[in-house]
C-alpha cells in the first residue's frame, strides 16, 4: 500500500506541476507546445494505472480479506457510498480530462490552464486517502482545504524543480547561449512563486499539524514511528528551503554573470548539484507522505467533535 500511494503521489504531483511551470513561470512554453507534454500524458496514464491498483487493495482492508481474488461487492460499496470512492472516481475523471485536452497540442493559455486545473483535482482527491479527513464540521473542512492545498503547492514546487533540473542537465546547454538564458530566465521567474508556495506550505502544514496532532504533540513525536518519520519530513523541507534560498540569492545570479562572461561551466556544475539534491529530496519527502498516511498520529485530534 506505501508503494503504491508513493506512485500516486509521484504521477499525479509531477503533471500537476509541470503543468503549473508552464503556466505561472514559462509561458513562453504554451506556443511550443509544453516541452513537458510527453511526461504528463504518461504520468496521467501510470496515474490510472496505480488507482486501479489501489482501488481493490482499499477494498481487501476494509473487508479484512486477501488483495485477490478482487471482491467486487466491497469494491462497488466502496465506489457508491464512500467519501474514498467519490474522490476515486473524481479522479479518474479528472484524469481522462487531462488526457483528452492533451490529445492535441497545447497551444493555448485556456488549454493548459485546464490541464493544470484537472491534474490539481485528481491530485487534491488523495486528501480523501489519509488523515485528510479527520475532523467534522468547519474545522474538518478547514483540515481538508488545507490538506488540498498542501499537495497542491507541493506539486508546483516540485514541477518546478523537475523542469528546472531538465533544463539545467540538457546536453547542448553549454554550447547553447539562448537555452542557458531561458534557464536563469526560467530560474529567476519561479522566484516570486516560489515565495508563495513556501508561505503556503508552511501555514497548511501548521494547519493539518494542529488537527493531527494538537500543541501538545511535541514531546510524543520522537516515540513512534508517525513522529519520528514526521520529524524526517521536516528535516527534509528543510534541506530544500535552504537550497531553495541558496539558489535565490547565490547560484542563480551566479549563473546570470557566469553567462555573461560566457564562461557558464562551473555555475552551471553547481546549479545542477543544487537543483538535483533539492529533487532528491522533494522525492524523499514524498515517499515519507505516502508512509505517513498508513499510519495513526500518537496524539488525538484538537478539533472539537460534531
Amino acid at each position: 500500500m506505501i508503494l503504491i500511494r508513493l506512485a500516486l503521489y509521484l504521477t499525479l504531483t509531477l503533471p500537476a506541476g509541470l503543468a503549473s511551470f508552464g503556466l505561472l513561470v514559462t509561458p513562453g512554453e504554451r506556443g511550443r507546445g509544453v516541452a513537458s507534454r510527453p511526461a504528463m500524458l504518461a504520468s496521467a496514464v501510470l496515474a490510472m494505472i496505480g488507482s486501479m491498483i489501489w482501488l481493490p487493495l482499499v477494498a481487501a482492508q476494509m473487508a479484512g480479506t486477501s488483495a485477490w481474488p478482487v471482491e467486487l461487492a466491497t469494491v462497488q460499496l466502496i465506489l457508491g457510498s464512500t467519501a474514498v470512492g467519490t474522490a476515486w472516481l473524481i479522479r479518474m475523471a479528472a484524469l481522462l480530462a487531462a488526457i483528452a485536452a492533451m490529445a492535441r497540442p497545447i497551444d493555448g493559455r485556456a488549454r493548459l490552464t485546464f490541464i493544470a486545473a484537472s491534474f490539481c483535482i485528481a491530485l487534491g482527491s488523495l486528501a480523501w486517502t489519509g488523515h485528510g479527513v479527520v475532523g467534522d464540521g468547519a474545522a474538518g473542512w478547514l483540515h481538508l482545504g488545507a490538506d488540498i492545498l498542501h499537495l497542491v503547492a507541493s506539486a508546483i514546487w516540485i514541477g518546478a524543480l523537475v523542469r528546472l533540473t531538465a533544463m539545467a542537465m540538457r546536453r547542448t546547454a553549454l554550447v547553447d547561449e539562448g537555452h542557458l538564458r531561458a534557464t536563469h530566465d526560467a530560474l529567476r521567474a519561479f522566484g516570486p512563486v516560489g515565495i508563495v508556495v513556501v508561505g503556503a506550505l508552511v501555514v497548511t502544514g501548521l494547519i493539518n499539524g494542529w488537527s493531527l496532532l494538537g500543541p501538545d504533540a511535541l514531546g510524543s513525536l520522537v516515540g513512534s514511528d508517525y513522529g519520528r518519520l514526521l520529524i524526517a519530513k521536516l528535516a527534509l523541507f528543510g534541506i530544500m528551503l535552504a537550497l531553495a534560498g541558496l539558489n535565490r540569492v547565490r547560484f542563480t545570479p551566479a549563473f546570470r554573470t557566469a553567462i555573461s562572461r560566457s564562461s557558464p561551466r562551473g555555475a552551471l556544475r553547481v546549479l545542477r548539484f543544487g537543483l538535483i539534491v533539492e529533487t532528491t529530496a522533494a522525492i524523499l519527502v514524498l515517499g515519507l507522505l505516502a508512509w505517513l498516511g498508513t499510519l495513526e498520529p500518537p496524539v488525538a485530534s484538537p478539533w472539537p467533535q460534531a
